[in-house]
């Protein structure tokens, strides 16, 4: 991830890229909504969701929005498909609610559905309701807040798997849940793992997940540790789920059908893994895993001098990434950096860091997006 896209940037998701609800709506799901969170270009129309495949939009375009007033630099950022609207209400209560009220909707119309539910939280800015943040009288300060937020988060997703059950859809809904980095440093919870958020270690990019389809034999509480899977599998596996076969080729997929994996008839195969992250202009972070072992390369930029850090870890024996083997496996060190340079060298056209352009910049009245002509 070299930035995300800030308020002040052009740049968008390419209209032509195919995405999940564009295969869906080649393959009869008539339904296909994203509820929160959009960031992934808001500075063309082209760019917005209603472009890119999905039939339907309730959210925010940017970020890191205030969960209350719906704000992102000083004007509303809250939407119903492309046109603004102004609720009263707490961001993630406000997401739970429409996700349940679109697939009653759907159930009523007899469609199938997919919903993306993007939620911001627990995202910055640490922001909760006050009757949540009293429920946790033993912490102080933004682990206070960040833990109401996340009870808010969860009291939704609630509602929303109570409405799956109640209109009897329950077993045969493929449903997926998954942060999108590691949490952070300051906020979140001790564990063994090092780091956080914007960062390649372990705590930054291995993340827990969730799935459930008793129908097709994801259930009962199964542990999968068996071999790294992720975001780029979400789509080949959603396909096989609803029965699309993929022409891995024609939509160019570089992830995997996990099913077996998650129905507990697979173990896997390894990959190699790759992470990659320069949101400063100061820094850029790299990791590679194969197997047990994981290359770290860290670069630090000042003036026109660069310091390089390679660090080698075993995973299985060191799962903290405290132990550092480049000097006891110097052919594996060499190996696997001349992938992660391969790796980096597939960049083909750099972006501006996150905070490059802010100066100066007004965001448009209420978030409204119109091409300019």
């Amino acid at each position: 991830m070299r930035s995300v896209i800030p308020p002040w940037r052009k740049r968008g998701l390419d209209s032509e890229l195919m995405t999940l609800p564009k295969v869906l709506g080649e393959n009869g799901y008539k339904r296909r909504a994203i509820i929160g969170k959009w960031h992934l270009g808001h500075s063309q129309e082209s760019h917005l969701p209603l472009n890119q495949g999905f039939t339907h939009f309730y959210g925010h375009l940017n970020g890191a929005i205030d969960y209350f007033t719906h704000e992102r630099e000083g004007e509303n950022d809250w939407h119903r498909n492309n046109d603004p609207v102004f609720e009263e209400g707490y961001a993630t209560d406000l997401l739970a609610k429409e996700t349940v009220k679109y697939i009653e909707e759907s159930h009523k119309q007899g469609e199938p559905f997919f919903v993306y539910l993007a939620l911001n939280a627990p995202h910055s800015p640490f922001q909760a309701k006050q009757e949540d943040i009293d429920k946790f009288p033993n912490l102080k300060g933004n682990k206070r807040i960040y833990a109401a937020m996340v009870k808010s988060m969860d009291d939704g997703i609630e509602t929303i798997l109570d409405k799956l059950q109640e209109l009897n859809i329950a077993d045969n809904t493929f449903v997926l849940f998954y942060s999108d980095n590691g949490g952070v440093n300051k906020v979140r919870s001790a564990t063994e793992i090092r780091d956080g958020k914007f960062s390649v270690y372990e705590g930054g990019i291995r993340v827990c997940a969730a799935a459930r389809w008793p129908a097709g034999g994801i259930s009962d509480g199964k542990e999968i540790n068996s071999v790294p899977i992720g975001y780029i599998d979400v789509l080949p596996t959603i396909c096989k789920v609803i029965g699309i076969d993929l022409n891995k080729a024609k939509y160019a997929i570089d992830g995997e059908n996990i099913l077996p994996v998650l129905q507990g008839k697979s173990q896997g195969h390894e990959r190699a893994w790759f992470s990659y992250i320069h949101q400063s202009p100061h820094k850029e972070h790299y990791s590679l895993i194969d197997g047990d072992f994981k290359l770290v390369k860290l670069i630090s930029h000042k003036g026109n001098q660069s310091t390089k850090i390679l660090e080698l870890y075993n995973l299985k024996d060191s799962p903290s990434e405290e132990i550092n083997l480049t000097g006891k496996y110097p052919e594996k060190v060499k190996f696997m950096l001349k992938k992660l340079e391969e790796f980096k060298d597939r960049q083909k056209n750099p972006i501006d860091h996150c905070a490059y352009g802010r100066d100066g910049f007004k965001s448009p009245k209420n978030w409204i997006i119109k091409d300019e002509k």
